[in-house]
């Protein structure tokens, strides 16, 4: 298995890289990519230390409207845009953080999931933010001032380029002394503590970094698409990066990317699926698919949580650690 998975990681990249010559519409891949990154960061939180923060829509949807009127208003640059969403994601990260990380199981959820709210009603009522029409209009402009990022192509592979490079920074974490260390907090943390580590700091760096990454893919979000609105910032964003890291597999590296394809597949393509469905069988309630997005999600999440409890790809990796041993 371990022998095959940096194979399956090329061939994943090869295929990102060809997908634009393949017919594959630039701007929705992009926007997966997107929402895959977000996912992953999220991971990084639950998956390897063990914390259920239902506030990570503030950070995406803070860090987009930040960076969307930073280059809509202040004329910021592509790049500088994307700094300042990770910069307010992790700063935002470190606020939060150091009011719920003493705090565990569901009083952390709950104090992120307040804060988060907080973040909402002001990006409701900020003059900058549009209120409930949201942020439009937001312009690519050009990457170091060579590279027209209004061209999809361009944007497509320099947005490949921020998630890979995203994604490298949180393997390498992941493998590293502190991702085992925040590993042995998930375990057990009294343990941890008698080891001599100060758990409350691993904890508190663990959810700058997630916030920090989660930040990037807002900015990059409304980078790509050109916009950000309430339902970046609103509660159920959280509740599906938790869908998305769940569905997937939590405490994988694939997991989350394979559950930010499931859901936003799912929200963005449902309705063409239940038309041809329709059309093919005669059933004209499969027409009214596209409708009940919620509703379907729901029910995958269902049957996921009872026939793969580790998630899509834990499932996998457990069938491939059986077929060895």
């Amino acid at each position: 298995m371990k022998k095959l998975a940096p194979l399956c990681w090329a061939l994943l990249l090869i295929a990102m890289l060809a997908a634009p010559f393949a017919g594959a519409y630039p701007v929705f891949v992009m926007k997966l990519m997107c929402f895959a990154l977000f996912a992953v960061a999220f991971n990084l939180l639950l998956g390897y230390t063990g914390l259920l923060s239902f506030g990570h829509a503030a950070f995406f949807g803070g860090s987009a409207y930040v960076a969307g009127h930073a280059i809509k208003a202040w004329h910021f640059t592509p790049e500088l845009a994307l700094l300042l969403g990770t910069a307010v994601g992790a700063l935002l990260g470190l606020l939060f953080g150091l009011l719920a990380i003493r705090r565990q199981g569901i009083y952390f959820a709950m104090i992120t999931l307040a804060l988060a709210q907080m973040v909402y009603f002001a990006a409701l009522q900020a003059p900058f933010t549009g209120g409930e029409d949201g942020l439009q209009g937001v312009p690519r402009g050009k990457l170091f001032g060579l590279l027209d990022l209004g061209d999809d192509r361009t944007m497509y592979y320099v947005a490949l380029a921020v998630v890979v490079l995203a994604f490298l920074l949180i393997v390498r974490t992941v493998h590293s002394p502190f991702g085992q260390v925040l590993r042995g907090i998930k375990e057990n943390e009294p343990r941890a503590i008698s080891l001599g580590y100060d758990t409350h700091r691993f904890k508190l760096l663990a959810f700058v970094l997630s916030a920090a990454l989660a930040g990037l893919a807002g900015a990059l979000k409304t980078l790509v698409l050109g916009f950000a609105t309430l339902s970046d910032v609103h509660w159920t964003a959280s509740g599906a990066v938790i869908l998305m890291t769940l569905v997937g597999g939590m405490g994988t590296l694939s997991g989350p990317l394979v559950g930010a394809c499931v859901v936003v597949l799912l929200e963005n393509k449902l309705g063409e699926i239940g038309n041809g469905l329709a059309s093919l069988t005669g059933v004209g309630w499969f027409g009214t698919l596209g409708e009940s997005v919620t509703m379907v999600t729901g029910l995958i999440f269902v049957v996921c949580v009872l026939a793969f409890r580790r998630g899509v790809m834990g499932e996998v990796q457990a069938l491939a650690l059986r077929g060895r041993r």
